[in-house]
């Protein structure tokens, strides 16, 4: 039976979000090639779109289904187990992801005689690993023949992500998850921020700051209100129609914003698409999607846009199997040592059960 209502949807025993994250992990590389390759031009969702290129938009898709699930997650749980599932979920592959880059591939290909002396190394190791400090781009002699310098220029995302985490937790601890009070808060949010830099011109961190929080909260808000929010063909077609309506206007941001928020989530549980139940390559393949465009550049300098994202891909979801099957999987087994509540309609991340044993228990995305 098609769902009418996202709770309908979320009681499904089956959704797209697996599905969906891991196209907009490879959306990320698509997107990123223009710039990587130095080729110009525009990929085929900025010329649709005509506001974001194709990586911009996979990454305002992640916010959004981030910010569905993560409400969710803390509405089952208490926040010792809440804040042990999205430590587990992030930090083991993005240490280990980290820890490769500096001790592997910046020995390899570094020209600078001073490496393992220079600061710089250990401040992009310790700030990217733990996410404390500003994102690092760099490394000495690592990259600096070609069009981006940077080792990892994704890696800019998951510092607001984490922090979103704990906003919402503190938000949970406050009692304003429950609807009303939450649909209030978001309210103030909204006005307080058109208030403080309502027609400023600001930084491309702060822009992307902002925004991140805006479709984390909009998820968090379709999930707190997920009883009235209607899922029906008629109303997508409808928000697509009037975002098309209003490109290249003032206004044609929010028609975007709205246009892609509630696609995203009806994606999510209306169309019937091929399942993925039993691995996430997601997350490793947004890991190590740019360093792996950037090897290929490296080696071969003259491929194009195209030829880059293949090989790219091929390299990037070799690393991201790997990451899943020896690193995050093992990680996200532990959930359960710490009374984490998984969610039973949620995508499966881990179906191991024959080798766990019969009691194992299969543990979830969210």
């Amino acid at each position: 039976m098609t769902p009418r209502t996202l709770a309908e949807g979320h009681a499904q025993p089956d959704n797209n979000f697996n599905l969906i994250r891991l196209f907009a992990a490879w959306l990320v590389i698509y997107g990123h090639s223009y710039a990587v390759t130095a080729s110009g031009g525009q990929d085929l969702l900025l010329q649709l779109v005509q506001i974001k290129f194709a990586g911009g938009i996979a990454v305002d898709m992640f916010f959004v289904i981030s910010g569905f699930l993560i409400a969710a997650s803390l509405e089952r749980n208490r926040l010792p187990s809440y804040l042990a599932a999205r430590a587990l979920r992030i930090f083991p592959a993005l240490i280990v992801c980290v820890a490769l880059t500096v001790l592997v591939l910046g020995p390899l290909l570094t020209t600078a005689a001073d490496y393992w002396s220079s600061p710089q190394v250990w401040n992009y190791l310790r700030a990217n690993a733990l996410l404390a400090r500003e994102t690092q781009y760099f490394l000495p002699g690592v990259f600096e023949t070609l069009p981006s310098h940077a080792i990892n220029g994704s890696l800019w995302s998951l510092p607001i992500e984490v922090r979103l985490y704990l906003w919402l937790a503190l938000i949970g601890l406050l009692r304003l998850l429950p609807r009303n009070r939450f649909n209030l808060l978001c309210l103030a949010l909204l006005i307080a921020g058109i208030v403080k830099y309502g027609g400023e011109a600001l930084k491309p961190e702060k822009i992307n700051w902002l925004y991140c929080t805006a479709y984390f909260l909009t998820g968090s808000l379709a999930w707190v209100n997920r009883e009235r929010v209607p899922l029906r063909w008629w109303l997508l077609a409808l928000v697509l129609v009037l975002a098309a309506l209003l490109r290249g206007g003032s206004y044609y941001y929010l028609g975007y914003f709205v246009a892609l928020s509630y696609t995203t989530l009806f994606l999510a549980f209306v169309p019937r698409l091929p399942q993925i139940r039993r691995t996430d390559l997601s997350y490793g393949l947004y890991l190590y999607g740019w360093p792996s465009q950037q090897l290929v550049q490296y080696f071969a300098p003259s491929t194009g846009p195209l030829m880059n994202t293949l090989w790219a891909t091929l390299i990037a979801a070799t690393l991201a199997a790997l990451s899943w099957f020896l690193v995050e999987r093992p990680a996200l087994r532990l959930k359960s040592r710490f009374g984490t509540r998984t969610d039973p309609h949620a995508p499966a991340v881990v179906a191991d059960a024959a080798a766990a044993g019969p009691a194992a228990v299969s543990l979830r995305s969210e």
